[in-house]
């Protein structure tokens, strides 16, 4: 079995700390978008149901495509 090199081990850091603050940098911009269909929903009031849903479908999507991921993929 051979250990890997010292460059093969910051390169796999590299990989998997890139691969992490893409994951988070996706979960906050979920969180901003809640933020914003929080708001127009409390200043629209009744009417948010139809003022909000643009917030509200994209809010749907980013839950949908962007959740926060390990760097592990393990097989079961």
């Amino acid at each position: 079995m051979d250990d890997p090199s010292i460059s093969e081990l910051q390169e796999r850091v590299k990989a998997r700390d890139e691969h992490i603050r893409e994951s988070w940098v996706h979960a906050m911009e979920a969180r901003i978008v809640r933020t914003e269909l929080t708001k127009c929903q409390r200043t629209e009031g009744v009417n948010h149901y139809e003022n909000c849903k643009e917030w509200a479908d994209r809010y749907l999507t980013l839950l949908a495509e962007n959740r926060v991921k390990g760097y592990k993929h393990v097989d079961s």
